[in-house]
């Protein structure tokens, strides 16, 4: 811990004291009357519903893992947000940290998890619950144990604002946390995630609805719930084998099968859009050399290297992936057409280029731990409108741009067959 960043630590201290000084100072303003042991109830209630919950899913996370070689799959959600729906915020906190307590014990120390992250996740959740909670009844945060949303259609945009406000407090805080810890800058993008991960959190948070609506009215029919979440860590588990399918080990890249997938959907895109795309086939220039000089091992750190500069220098509609060896294919979607767009693949053809020859990889080699300098890429570029309608034709135009770029003396950017003269290079 002590190695992270000091305004990590900083965020981590202030993020964690927060989180302690609602539950314990909330606790200690609750009124001691029926309602806050009723309530108490709740909390040790939706706590064990939590541990059942973890119990009922750990075989199915432990093949999940062992396939997909991913981590668990916190679908927590559904008790602690009930918790922020049903209860004042010091109980919502509190089984917040009984679940997170058991899920350190039963899923994260057994995997060798580090301790302070998975105490700031709980803050962070804490924090949510707490914020959500004020939401839907804001008189609780002075200790009165209110009735809920109430009904209604008011009650449907309270129930909604809460929702929004968990995740966006849980998400906003994780990220910030990311955004200290690896020195990359604070983006809202990063905070909303994909769409996939909000369906998955959406589904949790609507299931976590109908279980409180269900422990206000008939509290066995909670355990109803159980089914369904199951059936979510199965559906998990299923797309994280197709992403595992479609990722390329080293690199972490789409494979070659699933990038001329998600290409063929990004050009019908940008076709009914009236939009051009470019195709961009890159080559590692002597790699060999790299793997003869410097180990496969060295040789894998460098393809990393590489392909996450790829990704970095690209949009997020533009698929990158894996061809084979040292050769990389990029789709940049949703361009002007004609040579506007060509200009602009152009640009992202120099930039990636350039990127890589300022790269500087450490890698483990034979004889000690180095650094590999010096690396280039020879790119080829096609433009559709220009040098091809179909994703064939592109790549076979780019491909030949690319050869022609390195019989130029490699480190170039050559065009497809309508650009002229001679190819770009430092």
């Amino acid at each position: 811990m002590w190695d992270l960043p000091r305004s990590m630590l900083v965020v981590l201290v202030v993020v964690e004291l927060s989180a302690a000084a609602l539950v314990v100072g909330g606790l200690a303003m609750l009124p001691a009357d029926a309602s806050t042991g009723y309530a108490a109830l709740g909390a040790l209630g939706l706590v064990a519903l939590g541990v059942l919950h973890t119990e009922l899913a750990t075989g199915i996370e432990r093949v999940r893992r062992r396939v997909a070689h991913a981590s668990y799959v916190d679908l927590s959600s559904v008790w602690t947000f009930a918790g922020a729906l049903l209860l004042p915020p010091p109980l919502a906190g509190v089984v917040v940290i009984g679940i997170y307590a058991h899920l350190w014990w039963r899923v994260w120390y057994p995997v060798g998890a580090a301790l302070h992250r998975h105490v700031y996740t709980t803050a962070t959740v804490v924090l949510a619950a707490c914020a959500a909670g004020a939401v839907v009844s804001p008189e609780r945060l002075t200790g009165t144990a209110g009735a809920g949303p109430g009904s209604g259609p008011a009650a449907y945009g309270v129930l909604l604002l809460a929702m929004v406000t968990y995740m966006l407090v849980n998400q906003a805080l994780v990220a910030l946390a990311l955004s200290l810890t690896t020195g990359r800058r604070f983006a809202w993008r990063g905070v909303l995630g994909d769409g996939d991960d909000h369906v998955l959190e959406g589904a949790t948070l609507c299931l976590a609805v109908l279980a409180s609506l269900a422990a206000l009215r008939q509290p066995l029919l909670v355990l109803l719930v159980l089914p369904p979440l199951l059936v979510l860590h199965r559906a998990v588990l299923i797309r994280q084998l197709e992403e595992r399918a479609n990722t390329d080990a080293k690199t972490g890249l789409l494979t070659a099968a699933a990038w001329r997938g998600r290409s063929h959907r990004a050009i019908a895109r940008s076709r009914r859009q009236r939009r051009a795309v470019a195709v961009l086939v890159l080559d590692l220039d002597h790699f060999k050399s790299v793997n003869d000089g410097y180990g496969h091992l060295a040789g894998d750190e460098v393809l990393s290297a590489v392909a996450a500069t790829l990704t970095d220098q690209v949009r997020d509609v533009d698929p990158v992936g894996r061809f084979g060896g040292e050769e990389f294919v990029v789709l940049l979607a949703e361009l002007p057409p004609g040579t506007e767009g060509r200009d602009l693949a152009h640009v992202a053809a120099e930039r990636i280029r350039h990127t890589v020859r300022g790269l500087a990889v450490d890698v483990e080699a034979p004889g000690g731990p180095l650094t590999i300098t010096n690396l280039s890429v020879s790119v080829g570029v096609s433009v559709a409108g220009l040098d091809g309608d179909t994703l064939d034709e592109l790549l076979q135009v780019a491909d030949h741009a690319l050869y022609a770029a390195k019989r130029a003396g490699r480190n170039r950017v050559r065009l497809g067959r309508a650009a002229t003269g001679p190819a770009s290079e430092v």
